[in-house]
Order: C-alpha cells, then sequence, then structure tokens
C-alpha cells in the first residue's frame, strides 16, 4: 500500500498519510475506518464475520471513500502493510481480544504495533503489553469515547502504552481525534501499559453518574413538577446555555423532544423504565473498592440500573410498600415554578461536579497504586470535546489540575478542594439541598443527588462518626484504635 495524502477542502493537509490497519467492522471499528480514510491514512481493513465485510464494502461505495483495502483473513491484512505495521483491534472486549492477538502477533515482526480500541479492562492490558512486549511487539491500550458519531468524525482517544509506541501511532491517532475549541487534538498518551483503559473506564463511570443524575432531575421534573415533556426539554435547553453546558444535557433535551412516530406520545414516554449496561461502571466501582477511593455516586448509578432492571419485583411492590403520603408542606414548594426548577438545575450542577470529583480522585488512585503518573489536566484536556462527558466544565477541571494557582501551586488533593470549584458548589448548594429533601419528603428516590451531596458534606467534615465504629471493632474484635490526644495504637476492654 503506497502512503497517500489528502485535504479538507481548503487545500491544507489534513493527515499524516501512512498506512493502518482495522480488525473488526462493527459499528466502532468501520467508523474509525471511514475517519482514517478521510485523513489520508490508507487503511488495510479486516472482520472475521464475511458479512461484516460485505457491509462495510458497501459503506464504502455509499461514502465514496478511497484508500482502503478490504482484506479477507488475517495473513491478508498483515501482508497488505509494510512494517512497521500499526494494527488497530476493535473487537468485543475479553476473549475475541486474545484471540484475534493470537491470530495476528505471529504474522507480524520485531517493532509492529497492536492497538485495542475496545472497552478492555486494563488488567487485560497490563497482560496482553507484557506478553507482546516479550515477543519485541509494541502494544497500545485505547479508551476511545465518542460512540457512532466520535469515531466517523472524530473521538476522544485516551492511550496507555510505552514511549516508543506513542511516537509510532501519535500522528495517526492525533489526526483523527476531536478538537477542543483550542484546536487542540483530544488524544493523549497517559501513561504506560494500562492507563489509558483504566482512565477510559473511569469515564464510563462518571458517564453512568451524570447521566444517573440528569434522569433523577427528569423524574423531579415530570413527576413533582408536572412539566410535560416539551417543557422539560426547554428546560434542558436552557440549562445547556450555563455551567451544564455539555453533551449529555444537549442530548436530553432532543431526546426529551422526540415523538413516537407509532403512538403520537413522547417517545422516551413509550420506553420500558430499565436500563442496560456493558459492565465499565461496574468495574469502576470495583476498582474503587480495590484502591479505597470513595466512588458514592458512581456507585450508586449502577446499583440505581440494578434496581431498575427489577421491574417484575417494583411493580408487585408498589401495591405492598407504601410511601410518605402528601407532604404538601415540602412538595408543594418544589412545585413552586421557575424557583423549583433553579433548584434542581443547582442540584444536578452540584452532583456533575462531585461525579467529576469522585472519578479524578479513582484516576489518581490507581495511577499511585499502578505507578502510572497520570496528569490529571491532561485528562480533562482530553475529555474537553468528542467523548460522552466533555462538558463546559472541563475547561475549569483543566484548569484545577494544572496548577493554576502559579508557578509551584500544587493541584488540590480532590477537585471540590480547587477554589474555583468551592465556590461553585458553595452558590448551588443551597438548591441542592431543598432539592433532595424535598425528594425525599415525597417519597421519590434520587441515589444520584442525594449520595453526591453526602460526599460533598463528607469531604468537608473535619470530623465525622467514624470513631464510634472504630470503637465497636475494637470492643468486638481488639482492633485497636488511635487517639486524638496522643500518638500510638491503643486497645481497651470494654
Amino acid at each position: 500500500m503506497a502512503d497517500k495524502g489528502t485535504t479538507d477542502g481548503t487545500g491544507v493537509d489534513a493527515g499524516p498519510g501512512g498506512e493502518f490497519g482495522v480488525v473488526g467492522l462493527g459499528v466502532m471499528g468501520a467508523n474509525l475506518a471511514l475517519n482514517l480514510a478521510d485523513r489520508g491514512v490508507a487503511v488495510a481493513a479486516h472482520d472475521p464475520w464475511p458479512q461484516a465485510r460485505a457491509a462495510f464494502a458497501d459503506r464504502l461505495v455509499e461514502a465514496a471513500v478511497s484508500g482502503v483495502t478490504l482484506a479477507d483473513d488475517p495473513a491478508a491484512l498483515v501482508a497488505a502493510l509494510a512494517p512497521p505495521r500499526a494494527i488497530l483491534v476493535m473487537v468485543k472486549a475479553g476473549d475475541p481480544v486474545d484471540a484475534v492477538i493470537a491470530d495476528l502477533a505471529p504474522r507480524l515482526a520485531p517493532g509492529d504495533t497492536l492497538i485495542d480500541g475496545g472497552n478492555s479492562h486494563f488488567r487485560d492490558t497490563l497482560r496482553r503489553e507484557a506478553g507482546l512486549a516479550a515477543r519485541g511487539l509494541h502494544f497500545v491500550g485505547l479508551g476511545v469515547s465518542g460512540g457512532e458519531a466520535g469515531a466517523r468524525r472524530g473521538p476522544a482517544l485516551m492511550a496507555g502504552c510505552a514511549p516508543q509506541a506513542w511516537e509510532r501511532v501519535r500522528p495517526v491517532l492525533d489526526a483523527i481525534a476531536a478538537r477542543a475549541d483550542d484546536g487542540t487534538p483530544c488524544c493523549a498518551r497517559l501513561g504506560p501499559d494500562g492507563a489509558g483503559h483504566f482512565v477510559k473506564m473511569v469515564h464510563n463511570g462518571i458517564e453512568y453518574a451524570i447521566m444517573q443524575v440528569i434522569a433523577e432531575a427528569h423524574g423531579l421534573l415530570r413527576d413533582l413538577c408536572g412539566l410535560d415533556h416539551g417543557a422539560m426539554a426547554g428546560v434542558f435547553r436552557s440549562w445547556n446555555r450555563g455551567d451544564l453546558d455539555s453533551y449529555l444535557i444537549d442530548l436530553t433535551a432532543r431526546v426529551l423532544d422526540r415523538t413516537d412516530p407509532l403512538t403520537g406520545e413522547p417517545l422516551v414516554a413509550m420506553i420500558l423504565d430499565t436500563a442496560g449496561q456493558k459492565g465499565t461502571g461496574r468495574w469502576s466501582s470495583e476498582a474503587a473498592l480495590e484502591l479505597g477511593v470513595p466512588t458514592p455516586t458512581i456507585t450508586e448509578a449502577v446499583f440505581a440500573r440494578f434496581l431498575a432492571g427489577l421491574k417484575a419485583e417494583r411493580v408487585a411492590a408498589s401495591a405492598i410498600l407504601r410511601g410518605p403520603g402528601p407532604a404538601p408542606d415540602l412538595v408543594g414548594a418544589l412545585c413552586g415554578g421557575d424557583d423549583a426548577v433553579e433548584s434542581i438545575r443547582q442540584a444536578v450542577l452540584g452532583a456533575t461536579v462531585a461525579a467529576y470529583a469522585q472519578g479524578l480522585a479513582l484516576i489518581a488512585g490507581g495511577s499511585r497504586a499502578h505507578g502510572w503518573d497520570v496528569d490529571l489536566a491532561a485528562v480533562a484536556a482530553v475529555w474537553r470535546a468528542g467523548c460522552v462527558i466533555r462538558s463546559a466544565l472541563l475547561k475549569a477541571i483543566a484548569r484545577a489540575f494544572a496548577s493554576a494557582g502559579g508557578p509551584g501551586a500544587a493541584p488540590p488533593a480532590n477537585l471540590m478542594a480547587d477554589p474555583e470549584f468551592a465556590d461553585l458548589l458553595a452558590g448551588c448548594q443551597g438548591g441542592w439541598r431543598r432539592t433532595v429533601c424535598r425528594a425525599v419528603a415525597a417519597g421519590v428516590p434520587v441515589p444520584g443527588l442525594s449520595s453526591a451531596l453526602a460526599y460533598l458534606d463528607g469531604y468537608r467534615s473535619d470530623r465525622l462518626w467514624a470513631n464510634l465504629i472504630q470503637a465497636q471493632r475494637d470492643a468486638f474484635g481488639a482492633h485497636t484504635y488511635e487517639r486524638t490526644d496522643r500518638p500510638g495504637t491503643f486497645h481497651t476492654e470494654w
């Protein structure tokens, strides 16, 4: 395959040229292959399933894309690429990735690079990187966010790999990545081996949390404030013009505006109230438990989906379990028009900041445990465009962790402790607290909003209740305790 260049229509070179292989032509793989071709990269593509290859061939014709070679088997794919080769693997996480690697690795030469762009567990990436390094092959664990549209037009890319591997693949990955407002590619090497997939895992955990918080706000606007779907769409559109400007808020407005062609009703109202998941949110919670990092809102979002899945049990329980009954003093206040909507907005804003804070703290914990030295400012910069959790807040988050306070200033231990975010949280906590109190009084579950508020209150408390827990542990298990007035460990015969 010969190198080729292309332009973006302005006469400016739109890509690095060169060659790339792509294995896996599902939604993400096919769109990334087209993105690569658009940027002047000569692509050799393969999928084990003939139907997938045929469907991709049809897309090439429809899109009038050139510079793509379809390979019928892995041997043909490898033969189509000149060394040093770079091959992007876009198949389902787990055993399918290992199967592709096992098929490709013996055909590759030292210095070639394999890139896993799926949602692989970071521990699998650690194992694969070590195994391929023994063969002289480079391995990149690449977190890809942005869904179908992002893959086609520009995703956020989070890489974990050796510096030599990054030098090989960076020009191409920079070319296909989303661009932030300042033109910077949303693409970075965030550390060695599993760092990229760990960051992508946590990205998805934050995504779970923010989606849960937004869903709870929708429920409050619908069930307590009595807004119809059109009015709710307008509320979310107005929120998208301020601090909450984000992909997920904008998406929510568009979802609420959609009409079901079968019934003429709002489409979202016709969707069964259960939500699926692919496991990355659960992985984030498992990592948090392993590392001892509190991520209550991320974890509550995972549990909330589990609870939503108990549809038949919930329907049966609704006829048995009684709620609080009318609470006109609180619920009526929540339904008081613009003030109620503003209170809910403040709750969503505060909980969103808490979700980012929890996720970034988890990344910092993982970085310390694995020696990755992940730069949280770089993480926030990568998330500014292309990814599902992109938002206006990320510029300020990047500033916070870039030690914006001046030379020698240390970044905050937690995002919430940054002065800019401390002020933001102080400004929104009034409406946040009112919203949670009124929801609880009305018997409306808000695990995301309430857990995020508890996280804020717990983190800002200089004295908690854990002394009693430690006394209990010492009383029944002789686990000892520390004192507030002198050093050392102590035990009491209770």
